[in-house]
């Protein structure tokens, strides 16, 4: 889970095209942030670490220029000298005042490249080029000991590298399809791309709109580009963002339709398609031709679903399954579906055990009160009990300390790193080193009920009769010394988690065959004695005492309430009070 640590407040809400926000750039030593609004705002924030390693965030520096539209933002890769971004701007001030729009017709993006300088805490604007072609998209090229640094500049039809000193532009055309069903006269441009970088190497994943990937890599002699390589790698969905994890994966974002995440199987250096260059001869218009093909270099590997962009949908019970469902159409182009989306919770299947027969009851437990999660699968059969661990794969166990010859009621962890076994002869408690206390039920009686939290156990026996167990700070379970005929049979028992800095739950529901809930009270002073009863439309057939309407893990502040389940269908809700045990404002579903 994502985690804040910190949070600066920089503009008012909602999207306004001048409160910074559209655009985000970093520098790739970590040093500072650029956030670009769509129009004339920047603001640059130097981030650093405190003496306890906590981050730490300048006051804003700006960057503003009025008048100004700004395409795309990215920071430049310097090393470790003063940090730099670069922006495509267009300067619209003259178009804005000219009636005529002729300025507008001649008005030309610009290149800009921004500096902080750490030592005055200053923004300066350094260069600024006008650029040939309107351009849509930067990349940012690895420098200090990694390359050569600069930039790609993505624009209709060529991408073009920049740097300043004595660098001169390198350009290549950007390759389209032969045979494509598009329009001839519609120009070509790369949307996204990912860069993957060693010490020893770098490229680039570049994606045009029609969703082709291309291998972009740079030629480099004394530190200068000398020519900008193309190579068709593949074609997958186009997509929002691109991403090569380390590990040999890409992750494409898409923009329409479900993400993908793809197995680098090949870099694409030995196939046969042709590798294109700006040093190559071209004509006047002329371009670079390939012809698209099947996944080759990547291995799809998993897939994430997504609505995006939903065109229409429809709720109706098409399926005739009481409840409605909703029938969404989504997705673009030959990618589009028609989904059906239902109520409820998606399951994810993780593994599959075989079973002996048919069981009756299953729980999972954990080995400790502070494991994050359980531990064990207990699975009640009609005369056994299988115990299952869960790890890398779910395998019996013989040694859990599970009586295994006979069914069992309930389990539960129970105390910091025990376990307790409800079956019908009896209780098992087994501690963390495998001893194991076991209480036997006495003469002929069984349990037919228990009910169990993390320090208290209640059973019923047959004939109505209730023994109760607290555990004490030692981590002994022990019997309370009074039992309670209830003078009819127990259906079903309810016992509440143990609140907060308390020691035991205070309350015992007890549901009746003779069509009751009674509340017994658990407290030392007055244990097993009655409290209060409620009279039921129906038998009851479980019950459970919740707290509901906390605002707080740690300070209890919401309501009590007895949750009450009929053999009938009918659900009952009735306010328990913490204080006196009465039951109050019954409410039916």
């Amino acid at each position: 889970m994502n985690k804040p640590v910190h949070q600066e407040t920089f503009g008012k809400s909602g999207c306004r095209r001048i409160v910074p926000g559209q655009f985000l750039a970093t520098d790739p030593k970590g040093r500072a942030v650029m956030i670009s609004a769509v129009e004339k705002q920047k603001l640059v924030y130097i981030l650093n670490r405190d003496a306890s390693a906590r981050l730490t965030i300048s006051s804003p520096l700006e960057a503003h220029k009025s008048n100004t539209f700004v395409f795309h933002t990215v920071g430049i890769d310097v090393g470790f000298e003063n940090p730099m971004f670069a922006c495509l701007e267009m300067d619209y001030e003259e178009a804005d005042t000219d009636p005529t729009g002729e300025a507008a017709q001649l008005t030309q993006q610009t290149l800009t490249f921004y500096e902080l300088d750490l030592g005055l805490n200053h923004v300066v604007r350094k260069y600024s080029e006008p650029l040939e072609e309107h351009a849509n998209f930067l990349i940012t090229v690895p420098g200090g000991t990694e390359g050569p640094s600069g930039v790609l500049i993505c624009s209709e039809n060529y991408v073009t590298y920049k740097n300043f000193g004595d660098q001169p532009d390198i350009r290549c055309p950007i390759p389209r399809r032969r045979n494509d069903l598009d329009d001839p006269e519609r120009g070509m441009i790369f949307v996204c791309s990912a860069t993957h970088k060693t010490k020893s190497m770098f490229f680039f994943l570049v994606q045009t709109e029609q969703g082709d990937v291309f291998k972009l890599t740079l030629e480099i002699e004394d530190d200068m580009v000398t020519e900008i390589k193309l190579k068709y790698f593949d074609t997958v969905p186009v997509a929002a963002n691109l991403c090569v994890l380390k590990t040999g994966f890409l992750f494409v974002g898409s923009e329409f339709g479900n993400h993908y995440l793809y197995q680098i199987a090949h870099l694409g250096d030995d196939d046969d398609e042709p590798e294109f260059s700006s040093s190559m001869p071209l004509g006047e218009g002329e371009t670079f031709w390939f012809s698209p093909r099947p996944l080759k270099n990547l291995v799809l590997v998993d897939e994430l679903e997504s609505l995006s962009p939903i065109m229409h949908c429809q709720i109706a019970d098409v399926a005739n399954e009481d409840t409605p469902q909703v029938l969404v159409a989504c997705g673009r182009g030959p990618r589009s579906t028609l989904r059906v989306l239902r109520h409820g919770l998606e399951v994810s299947e993780m593994a599959v055990s075989e079973l002996p027969g048919s069981p009756n009851a299953v729980w999972t437990v954990k080995r400790r009160a502070d494991e994050e999660f359980d531990s064990y699968i207990v699975v009640s059969f009609i005369n056994a009990t299988l115990v299952l661990s869960i790890g890398e794969t779910v395998e019996e166990i013989t040694d859990s300390g599970f009586l295994g010859t006979t069914p069992t009621l309930s389990c539960a962890q129970i105390g910091d790193d025990a376990l307790v076994q409800i079956y019908p002869d009896g209780i098992r408690h087994i501690r963390a080193d495998k001893r194991v206390n076991e209480w036997r039920t006495p003469g002929k009686k069984h349990i037919s009920k228990c009910a169990i939290n993390h320090r208290q156990v209640v059973i019923a026996l047959t004939g109505g009769e209730i023994v109760y167990f607290e555990m004490d700070i030692s981590g002994q379970l022990n019997e309370y010394t009074d039992r309670k005929d209830m003078n009819c049979d127990v259906i079903c028992m309810g016992l509440g988690e143990v609140p907060a800095g308390e020691q035991r739950s205070r309350f015992l529901a007890v549901g009746l065959s003779d069509n009751t809930v009674r509340i017994i009270s658990l407290d030392p002073s007055e244990c097993l004695s009655p409290l209060s009863m409620q009279a039921l439309p129906a038998t009851p057939e479980s019950l459970c005492i919740v707290e509901m309407g906390s605002k707080s893990e740690s300070k209890s502040s919401g309501r009590l309430y007895l949750n009450v389940g009929l053999q009938n269908g009918v659900h009952l809700r009735t306010v328990l009070d913490e204080v006196t045990g009465d039951l109050s404002d019954t409410r039916t579903r």
